[in-house]
């Protein structure tokens, strides 16, 4: 059994607040999760998993089941399968407002659960579980980690075949079911070949008018695409940084695929033996890379990527304040050199640590100001004093 990093802020966390949710994508080990705190916690608790035809029938009358079990913890699984219950557990809580009441479990964020952080602000605390963080399992594992992704039952697999058909099953079901469930109506055909797009797309500067010709929609309705798939845990978005308007700077956000696995399965390179031939190997090392960052940082620091029309560029900048105190280069090289558009991102943004980060290199200056290291050596040696 992995430990997961939020297991004691979350046991914390009930401590003190009457709710506290647990959000992720689905299969991302929520439901585990919530029975190993359970096992931790004083009170008794009730499992019930709304997607269960019995276990919705028991909610029914839902402030009779939660008053009549006031005294114990309910753990609500998929709540976005009945998001009405989100004014009544306000309700609920006001009228009995103790610690560890409920931990609710969903597969979308808060905002597209029609307005919960609302109906229960200042009653719950939400914690986002991704898939494995590579922290997690240990950096011996990283290769296999990169290549499969961080969901449990793919990682847990030594078999590509099984892999592939697991993701796909994934896929499917989010295209299908899942998306349609947390609000978005849309053709299950347009959907799939939208998201095939973007993985092809991964790592660059997203532009929704070229998207819309290629699948003949809007470009407002492919923005409304991709904000469902940003509220599912499935892609993120990492903004432009701007602090010098005399510049040329590129103010699109670029896409990525937050989970490697999947994103292998989208391009068909979930075997490595295509990895030293493909083009898309340095944008999936990328995006790896940042996701691995930003499940660690969360809120610490703001992070960003630079680049000017004029081919200035970093791939990842981290902020405080307006001050960039560290700029990042990423690379799939074990011997990297600098490039000309990061010394120049160096030069414009000052930021005193600088690191080109590769998977598997030895760790060296190999200038004044820039590092080169693996990510084993920036997240063990060099995370910590940049974010706090």
């Amino acid at each position: 059994m992995i430990k997961r990093t939020i297991e004691e802020e979350l046991l914390e966390l009930l401590s003190f607040f009457p709710a506290v949710g647990i959000i992720g994508p689905r299969q991302s080990g929520k439901t585990t999760l919530a029975k190993i705190i359970s096992e931790k916690i004083e009170k008794e608790c009730i499992y019930l998993d709304l997607e269960s035809p019995t276990d919705r029938n028991k909610l029914k009358e839902p402030e009779y089941f939660f008053n009549d079990n006031k005294e114990k913890c309910i753990i609500l699984d998929e709540i976005q399968r009945m998001s009405e219950l989100f004014p009544i557990l306000r309700s609920v809580i006001d009228k009995h407002r103790v610690s560890g009441r409920f931990i609710i479990l969903g597969s979308a964020s808060p905002v597209i659960m029609r307005d919960s952080s609302e109906s229960l602000a200042g009653r719950i605390a939400y914690k986002e579980l991704s898939p494995f963080n590579i922290t997690e399992i240990g950096f011996k594992y990283l290769r296999k980690h990169w290549l499969a992704g961080g969901f449990p039952d793919v990682f847990k697999l030594n078999d590509i075949n099984k892999s592939r058909q697991w993701l796909e099953n994934f896929v499917t079901t989010y295209i299908e079911r899942d998306l349609r469930i947390i609000g978005l109506e849309a053709s299950s055909t347009i959907l799939a070949n939208f998201w095939r797009m973007l993985a092809h797309s991964h790592g660059n500067i997203f532009n929704a008018s070229n998207f819309a010709r290629a699948l003949g929609i809007t470009s407002p309705t492919i923005t409304k695409y991709l904000h469902f798939l940003k509220e599912a845990f499935l892609i993120n978005s990492l903004q432009p940084y701007f602090f010098n308007t005399k510049k040329r700077l590129v103010k699109s956000p670029k896409i990525y695929i937050r989970d490697s696995g999947i994103l292998h399965y989208l391009t068909n390179t979930l075997d490595e033996k295509i990895h030293p031939v493909n083009v898309l190997i340095g944008a999936s090392w990328e995006g790896y890379v940042i996701e691995q960052i930003k499940q660690i940082t969360e809120r610490k620091v703001e992070l960003f990527y630079y680049r000017t029309h004029h081919g200035t560029e970093c791939d990842l900048l981290f902020v405080k304040g307006l001050k960039p105190v560290a700029a990042i280069e990423i690379k799939y090289s074990s011997a990297p050199s600098i490039t000309k558009g990061f010394t120049l991102a160096i030069n414009d943004l000052q930021s005193e640590n600088n690191f080109i980060i590769t998977p598997d290199c030895d760790d060296y200056l190999i200038r004044k100001n820039i590092r080169v290291c693996n990510l084993n050596d920036f997240i063990g040696k060099y995370l910590n004093n940049i974010i706090n």
